[in-house]
């Protein structure tokens, strides 16, 4: 091998390398642009199979990786967050999605005639623009769009480099050999794409290099449309690999993915080959990139309408390859007073999506808090020992979710977000500790149930009167602030910090009357204590939701 030979060997090299960087950089760039956006799709995610192919496609269009998708779609049925019949339609839309690239690569492989508006003849110009707008931007946006711009610059230059380095080799006999070979032995064209797609974990990086060959002629049409197929199927294997310790239902999801493809590549492959059988012409022909991009689109678009309609019997098939009963989710359950949490880390393939589970988890964990400390108060008011045991039990939930939440953002929190991400994140990390707090002061709470029931502690009438009131204040409070968590509403924020004016003036009322009480011996001192320990208890929890909004604040 000349030096030559090895100079392109490492340019072609470089260029997968460049290629692989500047679309992974892309993506990224578009789901931090996409943001809230990406966000508002996990709520269309419904029982409704097309808008769950849809959603499919378009996640899939945003982060370029089919295989990045059904990863997260494994964790969501994992995490109990998807049926796998909805898990079904949003993998097909998947298989839409990712032709997107397919495009990209067709746009920068235009013709030498069209050098001058090749998006190939800007790309280092791209690549200039974009790093300029990431070093000196100030705005996030700004810097965003600088992200995109130079992946975009990056993948075009990649594919430049790939070409170039293939190009003085192209006359060479062992190309059209190898690719009469594959184009005559379907099987053997299959298993290629297979083979380069699982090793490079990108169906979209497979088909841009075949496009890369396509462009410098050497690739046959019906090589082509069997290495596409095979394409097809390699990209099953990151979701297989994926599943490896997840629950049998998540496997199932894995499994309906390479269902899903391997019965288009028959469908297709069958066909095809019937047709090369009759026109051999058509097989012999050189196809073009942009023709690549139009099998490619045509053949996940024609699958996804076809296997649509029979989504319940690709379920059933993966219940017979995967037997068993359905488990229930991964979860750290211990009440089953309460919902399952939906944790899976492979839902951080997309970082939007793991910052909006986040953010329902929290809210969740302040659910689960918010009936404890309804259940403390009314435990301490009526001396009900069996709801305070109630309040113990749930109290350790509550810490165990601050355990895991916690754990869990600091990964999203190293995802790549962009700036309002980030600062929702930070503002998570502070809304659990609050949440944790508050289940603190119910524990608090209950064990002052405990004491009054055991030492024969009653309040007066008056006594008790003013603590329901107090306590009906501070819920409102509270669940008011996890409304604001939830919506980012300012008309919540501003009425949470009404009430935390109020209760702490009420507060104050009701310690000065109770002094009073105690000094005119209408209250016994031991009584008087323990009032006003569950007074401050309860004002306290006040005080963690006005946090909780001041969060919501900075981000309004």
């Amino acid at each position: 091998m000349s030096l030559t030979d090895v100079g392109n060997l490492f340019e072609f090299a470089g260029g997968i390398g460049m290629f692989l960087y500047g679309m992974n950089l892309m993506a990224d760039g578009m789901q931090k642009t996409a943001g809230g956006k990406m966000q508002k799709l996990l709520g269309l995610l419904t029982s409704n199979r097309f808008i769950a192919i849809l959603v499919g496609a378009l996640v899939t269009a945003i982060i370029q990786s089919s295989g990045a998708t059904t990863v997260m779609v494994v964790g969501f049925v994992n995490a109990g967050i998807l049926t796998l019949t909805q898990a079904a339609g949003v993998i097909m839309g998947a298989n839409i999605g990712t032709t997107i690239t397919a495009w990209i690569v067709s746009m920068g492989q235009l013709g030498s005639a069209a050098k001058a508006f090749s998006p190939s003849f800007y790309a280092p110009f791209l690549v200039g623009i974009g790093a300029f707008l990431i070093l000196f931007a100030k705005k996030d946006k700004q810097k965003l769009a600088g992200e995109i711009v130079v992946g975009i610059g990056l993948l075009f230059m990649g594919l430049d480099f790939m070409s170039g380095s293939i190009s003085p080799y192209t006359e060479l006999p062992i190309f059209s050999k190898a690719f009469e070979v594959f184009g005559s032995n379907p099987l053997l064209g299959v298993m290629v794409g297979v083979i380069v797609t699982a090793i490079l974990q990108s169906s979209s990086a497979s088909v841009g290099i075949l496009q890369t060959l396509a462009l410098n002629g050497v690739v046959t049409t019906n090589a082509a449309i069997f290495i596409t197929l095979g394409q097809n199927i390699g990209s099953c294997v990151t979701a297989l690999i994926s599943c490896v310790g997840a629950n049998r239902t998540a496997k199932r999801a894995a499994c309906i993915h390479l269902l899903f493809n391997v019965a288009g590549a028959i469908l297709f492959g069958t066909l095809a080959f019937v047709l090369f059988a009759i026109r051999p012409d058509i097989a012999a022909h050189n196809i073009t990139s942009v023709e690549i991009s139009l099998f490619h689109t045509f053949f996940n678009i024609t699958c996804t309408l076809i296997m649509s309609m029979f989504v319940n019997v690709l379920v059933k098939l993966s219940a017979v390859i995967v037997p068993g009963e359905d488990e229930a989710a991964t979860d750290v359950q211990t009440d089953s007073d309460y919902p399952q949490t939906h944790l899976d880390d492979r839902i951080l393939e997309s970082p939007s999506f793991a910052v909006e589970t986040s953010l329902k988890e929290v809210l969740q964990m302040g659910r689960i808090s918010y009936q404890n400390i309804c259940d403390s108060m009314q435990a301490v008011i009526n001396n009900d020992t069996e709801l305070a045991q109630k309040v113990f039990r749930t109290e350790k939930r509550v810490d165990y979710l601050e355990e895991t939440l916690t754990a869990f953002l600091a990964k999203v929190n190293n995802l790549a977000l962009n700036e309002s991400q980030h600062l929702l994140v930070n503002d998570l990390f502070h809304a659990i500790i609050d949440v944790e707090r508050i289940s603190d002061h119910a524990e608090n709470l209950a064990e002052i149930a405990m004491y009054k029931t055991e030492h024969k502690i009653a309040f007066s009438e008056e006594g008790t009167k003013e603590l329901v009131e107090i306590c009906s204040m501070v819920q409102d409070s509270f669940g008011t602030a996890l409304q604001a968590r939830a919506t980012g509403s300012a008309e919540y924020v501003r009425k949470v910090r009404q009430l935390e004016d109020d209760v702490d003036n009420f507060e104050e009322e009701l310690r000065d009357k109770h002094i009073q009480r105690l000094s005119n011996g209408q209250c016994i001192p031991q009584n008087g204590v323990v009032f006003l320990d569950i007074l401050s208890n309860v004002e306290r929890v006040s005080d963690h939701a006005n946090n909780i909004v001041k969060c919501v604040m900075d981000e309004i």
